[in-house]
C-alpha cells in the first residue's frame, strides 16, 4: 500500500483554483523568502506528565514562532500547519519549514515545548525525563485552540507536524483519548505528519479523530523498527484512520537537519509502551508505570541501548519528503 494515498492526492502545481495557498515545487530558498511576517506568541496549555493527568495538571504559559504569509487577512481564513520539535529542541533547520510554507500561503506555528519549561529542565536528559510526549501533545491542542482565536486563520483546516520525539506526539495525538481530554469542545486537527517518530507506544483503545496520518521515514533509520511501525498503522487504520507509510531508501534520521552523516545518542527501538484507557503509561518489557521522572528514568535505562544510531542530512531525500508532506497538506487543507 505504499504511496497509495499519496499518490491519491490531488497536489499537482496549481490543481485547485479554489485552495487558499499554492504549494509549488520545489519549495522556496528560506534564505530568499521575503513576503513572510513572524511573530513570537504565547498560549495556554498544561504540564500533564502521562495521558493519565490531563485535567488536573498545572497550567503553563507555552511560546511559539508564528509564520503568516505577508498578506494574509482578517476574516479570511488561511490554512495552518502545528509543528513540533524533536528531543534536540527547535533546531535551526527544522525552523526553516515555517517561512517556506508561509511563502505558499499556509501559516505555521513552531511550538517551544522546552524552551517554555526551562524551570523543569535544561539539559538533554533531563528534558527527556521531565517533559513528556503528553505534554507535547497537550501544546499541540493548546496552539490548534490559540490559531482557532486568530481571525486570519481557518480553525477547521489545521494539521498537525512533528519531528523524531515530537513525531511520536503527533501520532499519540491522534487517538480520540487524547483528542477527547485536551480538547473537549470537539475542535481537531484535519490530519498529522510524523517525520521518523519511533513507534514505541501502543494504545489500548486504538480509536481515533478519523484524520489521516502520512508516517515518514528512513530506510536505514535504526532508531525505527518496520514492524513496529505497521503495527501502529494497523491499530490507527482499525480506529479509523487512513495511515500511510513512506520509507525513503538510504536515508537515516533527521534527513532535513543540517548535521552531516555520522552517528549519535542511544538506541530506543528495543522500547515498548503501551498507554491504558485510563491513561496509565507502562513499560511492556518491565510492566513499570511511567508515573514519574524517576519511573521514567528506570524504564528508559533499561530499554534504551548503548549502540548509537546513524543521523545525518540528505538534501535528496528531504526535497522528495517535501513532495509527499506537499500533497498530504494539500489534500487535508483543502477548502
Amino acid at each position: 500500500m505504499r504511496r497509495l494515498f499519496l499518490a491519491a492526492l490531488l497536489l499537482i502545481i496549481g490543481a485547485d483554483s479554489a485552495m487558499s495557498f499554492r504549494i509549488v515545487n520545489p519549495w522556496p530558498d528560506p534564505a530568499s523568502v521575503r513576503n513572510v511576517r513572524e511573530e513570537r506568541v504565547t498560549f495556554q496549555s498544561s504540564d500533564p506528565f502521562a495521558p493519565s493527568d490531563i485535567g488536573s495538571a498545572p497550567a503553563r504559559s507555552v511560546s511559539g514562532l508564528l509564520f503568516l504569509p505577508a498578506g494574509a487577512r482578517p476574516k479570511h481564513g488561511i490554512p495552518a500547519v502545528v509543528m513540533l520539535h524533536g528531543s534536540a529542541g527547535m533546531i535551526h533547520d527544522r525552523a526553516k519549514y515555517g517561512p517556506q510554507l508561509a511563502a505558499m500561503g499556509i501559516a505555521v506555528l513552531l511550538v517551544e515545548t522546552y524552551d517554555s519549561r526551562r524551570d523543569l529542565a535544561t539539559s538533554f536528559i533531563d528534558r527527556v525525563l521531565h517533559i513528556t510526549e503528553t505534554m507535547f501533545v497537550a501544546d499541540a491542542y493548546a496552539a490548534l485552540h490559540y490559531l482557532a482565536n486568530r481571525p486570519e486563520i481557518d480553525g477547521r483546516r489545521v494539521a498537525l507536524t512533528g519531528f523524531s520525539y515530537g513525531g511520536m506526539a503527533t501520532e499519540y495525538a491522534i487517538y480520540a483519548q487524547m483528542a477527547e481530554a485536551l480538547s473537549p469542545d470537539g475542535l481537531r486537527f484535519v490530519g498529522h505528519v510524523a517525520f521518523y517518530a519511533p513507534c514505541i507506544a501502543r494504545f489500548a483503545d486504538s480509536r481515533t479523530t478519523g484524520a489521516p496520518l502520512l508516517m515518514l521515514y528512513g530506510a536505514d533509520d535504526e532508531l525505527m523498527r518496520p514492524e513496529r511501525c505497521e503495527e501502529v498503522a494497523n491499530d490507527l487504520r482499525a480506529g479509523g484512520s487512513y495511515v500511510d507509510i513512506v520509507a525513503y531508501p538510504g536515508a537515516v534520521h533527521q534527513w532535513d537537519g543540517g548535521m552531516p552523516r555520522g552517528v549519535i545518542g542511544r538506541q530506543l527501538a528495543g522500547c515498548r509502551f503501551l498507554v491504558s484507557r485510563g491513561g496509565t503509561v507502562r513499560d511492556q518489557n518491565t510492566g513499570l508505570p511511567m508515573s514519574g521522572p524517576f519511573l521514567r528514568k528506570i524504564i528508559l535505562g533499561l530499554c534504551t541501548g548503548s549502540r548509537p544510531y546513524p543521523i545525518g542530512r540528505d538534501d535528496a531525500v528531504r526535497a522528495e519528503s517535501n513532495r509527499d508532506f506537499g500533497r498530504f497538506l494539500a489534500r487535508v487543507l483543502a477548502e
